[in-house]
């Protein structure tokens, strides 16, 4: 007689709970999904239900049903922590309760809407701030998020569907956490699910088929989510093969990428999240994001928007895993020559604006042009990696 196969839902939530016992440090699991409407929440409440009947604490922290009937009977069963109201412009929000689950420290969370902005005046801007916080106390966190909420992948996004997302998550939050699945669905059967009227209300049904949910875009956001998955299995899989702990930095290369940004906004933050994606592809390279301040962008001589943008920029390099190094000189190209070769850099990334005649560009004088010259003509094994914007 066969033995009986075990459910692999029974064995995903004693992993889980092996890694929740082996740390003091709470553990981070991320139900990573390509859009709306593929099964992150259940699943989340899936797995909330599998911890609870091998008696592990559990508690429901956050959870955005949309109404969905089989999502909102999974809720039963399993504890749950009421909301907290808190009152911004006169109106009545519901946001999660940090404090209480602190107060109440169960050794699971559960917390759906990971890229969710916080009402002003909670403790943290962003729920995945909250996240990081209640793993660094100890409690072990399952939460849930999409592909196009990953800020390096914003430009690629943007591109695809034509919508700007605004809310955002660090890709080392993903780099940081215990284990990553990739919730799955054929487009085929999400856009059956939108039109069945199970992701949205069926007023909303047609537009978003005809735009976010086009067959196209879901394609190339599953093959996104698919690829990013995997980049972050194998390089946990390299990691534990070399018998180092999951929290241990992960192991560099050789190669060296180095950023070359403005105060342009738009290009900086492209170049700098291709860099990113360029950086993981590289075996997690070291990278470096250089600022170049030449008499012409003092302080005095650029506006506070512009000043507040370059910040801007260089915060989400640094959150994206950047070295961030500024000098001042009126020789752009001399200056960024001189710091690749300090930092021993193998590829620059510059960028250049998506115009027709971008040879053109190449042609005339120019930060970008000349740089490729002077590379060009030095003999160097440097490589120039150009990013349209």
């Amino acid at each position: 007689m066969n033995p009986i196969a075990a459910d692999p839902r029974d064995q995903s939530a004693e992993r889980f709970l092996r890694l929740v016992q082996a740390r003091r440090r709470g553990t981070l699991k991320v139900y990573l999904g390509l859009a709306a409407g593929v099964g992150k929440t259940y699943r989340l409440l899936q797995e909330a239900h599998d911890l609870h009947q091998h008696g592990v604490d559990v508690l429901i922290g956050y959870i955005e049903t949309h109404g969905r009937a089989g999502t909102v009977a999974e809720l039963k069963n399993v504890p749950s922590l009421p909301r907290k109201q808190v009152f911004y412009k006169g109106h009545a929000v519901e946001e999660m309760d940090v404090e209480a689950i602190i107060q109440r420290r169960p050794q699971v969370v559960i917390v759906d809407e990971l890229a969710h902005s916080n009402v002003p005046g909670s403790r943290h801007e962003k729920r995945w701030q909250d996240v990081e916080y209640l793993v660094a106390q100890g409690i072990s966190v399952i939460t849930a998020v999409n592909v196009q909420h990953l800020e390096s992948l914003h430009d690629q996004v943007l591109k695809i569907t034509g919508t700007d997302v605004t809310e955002r998550i660090p890709d080392q939050l993903l780099k940081q956490a215990d284990e990553v699945v990739n919730v799955d669905l054929t487009v085929g059967e999400l856009r059956t699910r939108l039109e069945e009227g199970k992701i949205y209300d069926p007023a909303k049904v047609p537009t978003a088929l005809a735009n976010f949910f086009q067959a196209e875009n879901l394609l190339q956001l599953r093959r996104l989510a698919v690829r990013e998955v995997a980049q972050l299995l194998g390089r946990q899989v390299e990691s534990e093969a070399g018998g180092a702990p999951a929290v241990a930095p992960q192991r560099r290369n050789d190669d060296r990428l180095l950023a070359c940004i403005n105060s342009n906004d738009r290009a900086a933050k492209e170049i700098i999240r291709k860099t990113s994606r360029l950086a993981d592809r590289f075996a997690a390279a070291a990278w470096y994001v250089l600022y170049v301040q030449t008499g012409r962008e003092t302080a005095e001589r650029i506006g506070l928007a512009t000043q507040r943008h370059l910040l801007n920029n260089l915060q989400l390099a640094a959150e994206l895993g950047a070295q961030i190094l500024r000098v001042k000189d009126d020789d752009v190209v001399g200056a960024i020559r001189r710091v690749a070769a300090e930092k021993n850099a193998t590829l620059l990334v510059c960028g250049i604006t998506s115009e027709k005649d971008w040879w053109g560009q190449l042609s005339r004088r120019g930060v970008t042009s000349d740089l490729l010259r002077a590379v060009a003509g030095d003999g160097s094994d440097l490589d120039v990696y150009l990013v349209t914007y």
